[in-house]
């Protein structure tokens, strides 16, 4: 990187801060995720579990405003995964969410998450920067490759081999900045993307809306650290040191490779119990008596987790976290050691962390009354 790409870099990190609240002071940034589709992040037919209706979008958005959460963060959802529950039929769309989400709070930055084979960057650019303006500069894009086959055929394309999607993607957001920030016309000519005399009006009232990527390979890790602002990345193994190893890794390698700072983020999911005894109760009610793991078959089966090249007793907690939370880590147990755990996971380099609950609604509002303010003595919040 040039100074001088270095210095814009700066500034924009600097104005980001003024408007995007992912930007703010606060040493670990909280988030809700899965809000805008059936079962958010949980597989199972107990009670509490996610409806995806207006209402109940409309009273978790609240929720997470009161709490000045950072994020909200939809998935980029067009088919369910089948099962008893039916789980992710039901789907709110993301970026049309993010818009009328973003209108209804003021402090959170809605996201919208897209996968590039969907929606053409010229739209794309043109959204974002409407929803941006209608929250006055918080906006976040999550951008996606897409993995799901029958999805992406959805819209007449086909899934492309996983290196040729970075190519695509690489591409798309290349000219989604370009239309962000060019004052004059431009064309553009690349592989997946042609067109002439492109310019945006209205400019992002950021300099351009935050980016965040989720990708687990080499390549993907290199395209989120090339052009991203946040990387979401899944929870490996449970324990501090590992936590810290694998925050480090993301940043490391894109300031060794990029020259550019970049968060990380990860999902977790909660079960507040009065006691551990009953916080495992509800895990067990939750995953073992009420789990719909037709469902969590055919999710794994699509993401390609497959029995046969990992260890039982590691298939066993991956099935068991994807039942309770989409595979999230786990924040299971009392007040007091739910705050621990969020600590240490702030202590081990992680900038913030999207949750879901099981019972959303009711687990949210516990989180509230009972979880926040031991985040807030901590100095976390």
């Amino acid at each position: 990187m040039t100074r001088a790409a270095r210095q814009q870099n700066e500034a924009r990190q600097e104005a980001l801060a003024k408007t995007n609240p992912l930007f703010g002071p606060r040493k670990l940034k909280l988030g809700t995720f899965c809000t805008n589709v059936g079962g958010a992040a949980c597989m199972s037919t107990m009670e509490g579990v996610y409806e995806a209706t207006w209402p109940n979008v409309t009273a978790t958005a609240r929720l997470a405003d009161d709490m000045q959460f950072e994020a909200i963060v939809p998935l980029g959802r067009w088919q369910g995964f089948g099962g008893v529950t039916k789980f992710n039929e039901q789907v709110y769309e993301a970026m049309t969410f993010s818009a009328a989400v973003t209108a209804i709070t003021r402090a959170p930055s809605v996201f919208a998450t897209i996968h590039v084979p969907t929606l053409h960057p010229v739209l794309a650019a043109k959204q974002a920067t409407t929803i941006d303006h209608v929250g006055h500069g918080r906006f976040t894009l999550n951008v996606v490759t897409g993995w799901n086959k029958a999805e992406i055929e959805l819209f007449g394309s086909p899934l492309l081999d996983h290196a040729e999607r970075y190519v695509m993607a690489d591409e798309w957001i290349t000219l989604v900045k370009l239309l962000w920030t060019s004052d004059e016309l431009f064309d553009f000519e690349g592989k997946y993307y042609s067109i002439r005399s492109a310019c945006l009006k209205p400019r992002p009232i950021q300099p351009y809306p935050a980016l965040m990527n989720a990708s687990g390979s080499a390549v993907g890790k290199a395209f989120a650290a090339k052009h991203f602002d946040i990387a979401f990345s899944g929870p490996t193994k449970p324990d501090p040191a590992s936590i810290r190893q694998q925050m480090d890794a993301h940043r490391n390698y894109a300031h060794q490779e990029f020259q550019r700072d970049l968060k990380v983020w990860m999902t977790a999911y909660m079960i507040i119990g009065d006691t551990e005894a009953d916080a495992r109760r509800q895990f067990e009610y939750c995953v073992h008596e009420k789990g719909d793991r037709v469902a969590a078959k055919n999710f794994m089966d699509g993401m390609g987790i497959a029995s046969q090249s990992i260890p039982p007793d590691i298939m066993k907690r991956i099935g068991d976290d994807m039942i309770a939370g989409y595979g999230g880590f786990a924040l299971v147990g009392t007040k007091e050691k739910v705050a621990s755990e969020l600590q240490m996971l702030a202590e081990n380099g992680v900038d913030g962390v999207l949750l879901t609950w099981p019972a959303f609604i009711d687990g949210m509002t516990r989180f509230k009354e009972e979880v926040l303010p031991l985040l807030a003595q901590a100095g976390l919040r």
